[in-house]
């Protein structure tokens, strides 16, 4: 092996990730949406990796590009249950009533007791939301 011979290793200067607008990723699904389009094609042609390109057209079709649902912040308002020495609620209340939980919303009420799974109830509030 000669070594004289080395390969030179460039280094790559790579480019600050860009934030996109939220008119600027409906423009570049809608260009894909086209006939003909390849999501590829419109993706590199953006400088966008094309698997965001699907995200963001799995977005588009839910109605939901640009819309954070995380960030939705809903009032809370916490009432005390009264316990006595066993941990149970005492007075009118049921047994039940210890670990329930209601949201009203302007669509509805939703009321939880028990275990939940989060899958469920986060597929309710959304419903709920609209």
């Amino acid at each position: 092996m000669d070594t004289s011979e080395q390969t030179a290793i460039e280094s790559v200067k790579q480019e600050k990730r860009r934030r996109r607008s939220v008119e600027e990723k409906h423009r570049i699904v809608e260009e894909t949406l086209e006939v003909g389009a390849s999501v590829a094609r419109v993706a590199r042609r953006h400088g966008v990796n094309a698997n965001q390109v699907f995200y963001w057209r799995k977005k588009y079709r839910e109605g939901r590009l640009g819309k954070n649902q995380s960030s939705k912040l809903l009032p809370v308002t916490l009432s005390e249950i009264s316990g006595n020495k066993s941990g149970r609620a005492s007075g009118g209340a049921s047994p039940l009533a210890v670990g329930t939980m209601e949201i009203k919303l302007s669509q509805g009420t939703l009321r939880v007791a028990g275990n939940v799974d989060v899958v469920m109830l986060r597929a309710a509030i959304e419903c709920l939301l609209g």
